[in-house]
């Protein structure tokens, strides 16, 4: 995001403590219950309104027909299937998104779990769910937005009760209140128990991917940024926030293959903001790291974008999904380089993708399925949509879904077998 824009982004992941493997009980779907408005959308430019390590298996051993890791049938590992990951755009608090949080806490301090209800049903079904939270969290009383955002800490409880598993950290605003904001951003996260990736409080995170456990698979989370606003890296501290480099990425993909890592996903805070097509540097970078393998295994196995505050394509290329840019999921009312309110910036997508195992040990888990569902942040009851369960409830808001299915849809993954999801 621009330095201009309130809700520049500048989310900051890092990887905490690994604690050895648990398996943690699958919830059930909830349907998403949320207020529908009329359609607004925000953009990072301007918010009119504004004032570890090893989290392995959620949901996994009561999936049904899932064999328990380390149980007799299994033979001493988990048993291999299909998995569904799902990913979602950024987390941008601008001070208009604070506020209507500590309304929702009723004036006691700040609420953000209204706020995503209308995700849950879908983040909470997958094995694997993937966020982007582009700010850091300011101490206690000390909360802005735009331009140097400092959010909410409840933000990441908040998370974790939509039903996220890690968080992607790094982005242009991870730097907003340097190594502090980094450190008390994952502390939050930690303590909430959502993993992160793309930002650390030592040199030892920084080598570490957040590590996820689904379908029997071991699932690791890299994540990079492509600046920090012209924020410098604090003193002694380069290893704050991952910066995109295609050298390290592949590196860092490569330990976490020989870490014992089935698959590899990478979060990715690039692009241009406002711009629905990829931009040039977009395209070569997702060519080349989709290009990169070992022997005849892809280092990467899935490409996850942020930042361009608007929807973009997604894109099989040499055999990996790239979600060039989601969009923002939570943000406030925003106005692009125009200074003109655009509402795009409130309209995302989420992607989901089900794996399946190899069919040979040492094999790729492959995406067998590929789907992405239109959502929109209805920034004047302060509440996500699914704009799909609102047709069906008769919301009038097919132009707004539509238009998200138009761009992803842009660059011909619907030949590929990207579909739209319920």
């Amino acid at each position: 995001m621009s330095q201009r824009a309130e809700n520049s982004r500048s989310t900051r992941t890092t990887r905490g403590p690994q604690p050895p493997p648990r398996t943690r009980r699958r919830r059930p779907a909830t349907a998403a219950a949320t207020a529908l408005l009329i359609a607004g959308t925000a953009s990072c430019t301007a918010d009119t309104g504004s004032a570890v390590g090893d989290w392995a298996t959620r949901r996994e051993a009561s999936r049904p027909g899932a064999t328990p890791a380390h149980s007799p049938a299994s033979g001493g590992t988990a048993q291999r299937r299909n998995f569904t990951l799902v990913a979602s755009g950024d987390v941008l608090p601008h001070s208009s998104i604070i506020r209507r949080a500590r309304a929702d806490a009723d004036g006691d301090g700040y609420d953000f779990v209204p706020m995503f209800a209308g995700a849950k049903r879908i983040v909470s079904a997958a094995d694997v769910a993937i966020c982007h939270m582009e700010t850091v969290y300011g101490p206690r009383g000390d909360y802005s937005g735009y331009p140097d955002f400092k959010s909410p800490p409840q933000v990441a409880r908040a998370l974790k009760a939509t039903g996220y598993d890690s968080c992607s950290t790094a982005s242009n605003h991870t730097l907003d209140d340097g190594a502090a904001g980094v450190r008390r951003t994952l502390d939050a996260l930690d303590r909430a128990g959502v993993a992160h990736a793309g930002s650390a409080r030592t040199a030892a995170e920084d080598r570490r991917p957040a590590w996820l456990r689904a379908g029997g698979a071991k699932v690791a989370h890299l994540a990079y940024t492509y600046g920090t606003n012209g924020h410098p890296l604090p003193k002694g501290k380069p290893w704050s926030v991952d910066l995109i480099d295609r050298t390290k990425i592949v590196k860092d993909a490569r330990a976490a293959r020989k870490a014992g890592a089935d698959v590899v996903v990478v979060s990715l805070h690039w692009g241009t903001e406002w711009q629905t097509a990829p931009d040039r540097r977009q395209l070569r970078l997702g060519k080349r790291l989709t290009a990169s393998r070992t022997g005849k295994r892809p280092d990467i196995d899935l490409i996850i974008g942020t930042h361009a505050h608007v929807p973009q394509a997604y894109e099989k290329v040499g055999g990996t999904w790239i979600i060039y840019g989601m969009g923002d999921q939570i943000a406030g009312s925003m106005s692009n380089h125009e200074g003109a309110h655009d509402p795009r910036g409130n309209q995302n997508s989420v992607g989901r993708f089900t794996f399946a195992p190899p069919a040979a040990p040492g094999g790729r888990w492959k995406v067998e399925k590929a789907e992405f569902l239109p959502m929109w942040f209805d920034t004047d009851a302060g509440r996500v949509v699914d704009l799909n369960a609102a047709l069906r409830r008769g919301a009038d808001v097919r132009e707004v879904r539509d238009r998200i299915r138009r761009v992803v849809l842009g660059r011909g993954a619907g030949k590929d077998g990207l579909v739209m999801g319920r």
